[in-house]
C-alpha cells in the first residue's frame, strides 16, 4: 500500500508535468486503452472470463471510474497537482460513510466518526483558505471542487465494489470493467471538449508508458487484489500517505507553492483519514 500510494501521488504529478504536451484527459484515455489490452491478454492467458451476472455492477463501476478521471483531468487544468491529490484522496471518507450504511462489518465507531469530522473540517480549511497566494483564485477554487467531486466518485466506486457481486470477482475482472469504462466514456469526452492535444515526444511516450503499465495495469490490479483480502477501512489507514507524497512531490518536482492554510487543512485531512480508517478493536 505504501508503494501504491507513492505511485498514485506520482501519477498526478506526471499528468500535470506534461499537460502542455498532452492533455490529461487524453492521457488517461490512452493509458486505459493500453492497459485494457494488457489486462485482456493476461486474462486470456489465465483462462479467465467475464461473468455475465456481474455485468450490471461492472457497468456501474466503469461509469464511476470514468467520471472520477474526467473530473481529475479537468481539475489538473485549473489547480495545482498537490491540491488535486489532497482533495481526490478524501475518497476513503466517502467510502467509509457509504460502507457504514451498507456493510455491517465496516460500521464506524466513535473515534472513526471523530476522524470523519476532523477530515471534513480540514477539507473545508484547505478548500476555502488555500487560494490567497494564487492569482486566479476562482479558477483554482473550481479545480479544487472538481477534485473533491472526483474523490466522491472514487469513494462511490469502492462502495459499489464492496456492496455488489464484484466483491467476489477476480481483481482482473473488476479492473477490466473500469478500464473499459474509461475508454468508452473518456475518448468521446476528449473529442467533445477538443482536448486532443498530443505531441509525440520521447518525454510524452515515457510518461504514457508509466501511466499505462505501472499505474493503470500493475498498481490498479494490485489495489483490487488487496481489496478482496482486507477491509477497505484498514487499507484506508495507508491511503493518507498519498496526499502527503503528492504535496511533497508537487513542491519538489513542479515547484508548486505550499500555502500555509492549505498545508494546515491538509494536515487535518490526513489526521482525520488516519482516524476514520482505523478498524475497531474486537469487542
Amino acid at each position: 500500500m505504501t508503494l501504491l500510494c507513492f505511485t498514485w501521488a506520482l501519477q498526478q504529478i506526471s499528468l500535470k508535468a506534461v499537460s502542455d504536451q498532452i492533455s490529461p484527459m487524453l492521457m488517461v484515455a490512452l493509458r486505459s486503452l493500453v492497459a485494457v489490452v494488457l489486462l485482456g491478454g493476461l486474462m486470456a492467458w489465465r483462462g479467465e472470463r467475464l461473468d455475465s451476472r456481474r455485468w450490471g455492477a461492472g457497468a456501474a463501476v466503469g461509469v464511476l471510474f470514468a467520471l472520477e478521471f474526467l473530473l481529475v483531468a479537468e481539475a489538473l487544468r485549473l489547480t495545482a497537482a498537490a491540491h488535486v491529490v489532497v482533495f481526490l484522496y478524501t475518497a476513503p471518507l466517502f467510502a467509509v460513510l457509504g460502507l457504514h450504511v451498507l456493510r455491517p462489518e465496516e460500521r464506524l465507531v466513535f473515534r472513526q466518526w471523530v476522524g470523519v469530522a476532523l477530515a471534513f473540517g480540514g477539507t473545508a480549511v484547505a478548500f476555502l483558505g488555500g487560494h490567497a497566494s494564487l492569482a486566479t483564485g476562482s479558477q483554482v477554487l473550481l479545480g479544487d471542487t472538481l477534485a473533491l467531486l472526483a474523490g466522491a466518485a472514487w469513494g462511490a466506486t469502492t462502495v459499489t465494489i464492496r456492496s455488489t457481486s464484484l466483491t467476489r470477482a477476480p481483481a482482473s475482472e473488476t479492473l477490466f470493467y473500469q478500464l473499459v469504462g474509461a475508454v468508452v466514456w473518456l475518448l468521446p469526452a476528449v473529442w467533445l471538449t477538443g482536448q486532443w492535444h498530443f505531441e509525440p515526444t520521447a518525454r510524452v511516450w515515457a510518461h504514457l508508458a508509466f501511466h499505462s503499465v505501472v499505474v493503470s495495469f500493475i498498481s490498479f490490479l494490485t489495489w483490487f487484489w488487496l481489496m478482496r483480502r482486507y477491509l477497505a477501512s484498514r487499507l484506508g489507514v495507508f491511503s493518507f500517505l498519498t496526499p502527503l507524497f503528492g504535496v511533497l512531490l508537487g513542491a519538489w518536482l513542479l515547484n508548486e507553492a505550499l500555502e500555509p492554510t492549505f498545508l494546515a487543512g491538509s494536515a487535518l485531512v490526513l489526521a482525520g483519514i488516519g482516524l476514520a480508517g482505523r478498524a475497531a478493536k474486537p469487542r
